[in-house]
């Protein structure tokens, strides 16, 4: 079966510091800091949501920080390209829900079965054919209805808490707007540091969070089977890993000249998932954005050293994960709540116009309208039977579609 892997290129003994540059260290911390701000929010929201507790939202940031950065450390110096892991963000907001009306160790659960499925279709090749089974508009129907939420709950802080929320919405526009500082300073950043100097001016500081530096200490879970977890979580949550952001990362290396290894990455993906679910944290993936920013400036064959140099940082973000974590919630909601509705305010966009484009537009509506009623049936939650809903229309209404 390891026979579909793909190999890596002949590699010159210690290259990689001599590769190394400040171009490059410059673009692996920007990379690392992008990471860590926003998407760190998102899964603090979902977390607090789902009556996570500290010490357990400290241990899931540690498993996605720590374990994927040793993955990205791996596959950078392996085979010589930025291959930047991270968790699934759509996969995380879709969790949220579930925590709802199942048990963290049935999540779990799904989380172990998700990381064997990506294991069996890396190791067997069959991802490709796999990625191009699932119709992209009707998943991304289904993206767009689970990240709806936070869309409005961005809209909500500005109402709720405008003296945190306006000037990071402001800080965001502006570098948004303006490519040339937008460049220097990324937007997510920009907004991040904009509410932290709100915070401290408007007094909003909670003393009792800043505290001694803290090492991780994983909280081990043991899962839970469940036929409902599985039959919720395991199928959507390997379409956002394999199609969603593994799909992202890999357009975004091709458009910079890279081969990326699908099988191998594909692999990587399903043993990232099954170590971060020891300890409670969502499946590994292959992430678009953070691939983006380590190949955005430097020659081609020296960019994985950016890589390497993100996932170092992110190694030692997940030794200190306690620290970070009792920081983050002690900020206030309307700062937690922009931060992630700014991250992704672009994602919802491209949900959106994927989904209503071209191609399945119906199924796709379907899908979003049954994933935002947000109703379950048979404990199963909504995200999961969007994408039945919509696949069984475009069947029966958009047959020519699938030609």
């Amino acid at each position: 079966m390891l026979s579909h892997l793909e190999r890596p290129p002949l590699r010159a003994p210690g290259r990689a510091w001599a590769d190394f540059g400040p171009r490059q260290a410059a673009n692996g911390f920007v990379g690392w800091m992008f990471a860590a701000t926003a998407p760190v929010a998102i899964i603090l929201s979902v977390g607090t949501h789902g009556g996570l507790s500290e010490a357990q939202l400290a241990s899931w940031i540690f498993g996605v920080f720590f374990v994927n950065g040793l993955i990205t450390l791996l596959f950078c110096w392996w085979y010589r390209q930025p291959l930047a892991f991270f968790w699934t963000i759509p996969g995380t907001v879709l969790v949220g829900p579930a925590l709802g009306h199942l048990g963290f160790a049935e999540v779990v659960g799904a989380y172990y079965a998700t990381g064997v499925l990506m294991l069996l279709l890396g190791a067997t090749g069959w991802v490709r054919r796999a990625m191009q089974a699932v119709p992209m508009p009707i998943v991304m129907g289904m993206v767009a209805g689970v990240f709806l939420r936070f869309g409005l709950d961005l809209v909500r802080a500005l109402h709720d808490d405008f003296g945190i929320a306006a000037p990071m919405v402001v800080a965001w526009l502006v570098l948004s707007g303006a490519p040339a500082l937008g460049r220097r300073l990324p937007p997510l950043i920009g907004a991040l540091v904009a509410g932290v100097i709100a915070i401290v001016l408007l007094g909003r500081v909670g003393a009792g969070a800043l505290g001694a530096i803290e090492l991780a200490r994983p909280v081990l879970q043991a899962p839970a089977w469940s036929a409902a977890a599985m039959i919720e979580l395991v199928v959507p949550l390997a379409i956002t890993v394999l199609v969603v952001q593994n799909g992202q990362g890999f357009a975004v290396l091709k458009a910079a000249g890279h081969e990326p290894p699908i099988n191998a990455v594909t692999v990587a993906c399903g043993a990232g998932a099954l170590a971060s679910a020891a300890v409670g944290a969502v499946s590994t993936c292959l992430t678009g954005p953070t691939n983006a920013i380590l190949t955005a400036s430097g020659e081609r064959e020296r960019q994985y050293t950016a890589g390497l140099c993100t996932g170092a940082l992110a190694v030692i973000f997940g030794l200190l994960a306690p620290s970070f974590t009792r920081i983050a919630l002690a900020a206030p909601k309307a700062f937690i709540m922009t931060l992630a509705g700014l991250a992704l305010l672009r994602v919802l966009q491209t949900a959106f116009v994927v989904s209503f484009k071209d191609r399945f537009s119906l199924g796709a509506l379907v899908a979003f309208l049954v994933t935002v009623a947000d109703l379950g049936l048979f404990n199963i939650g909504a995200a999961f039977w969007g994408l039945v809903a919509g696949f069984a229309v475009s069947w029966a209404l958009e047959r020519g579609d699938f030609r």
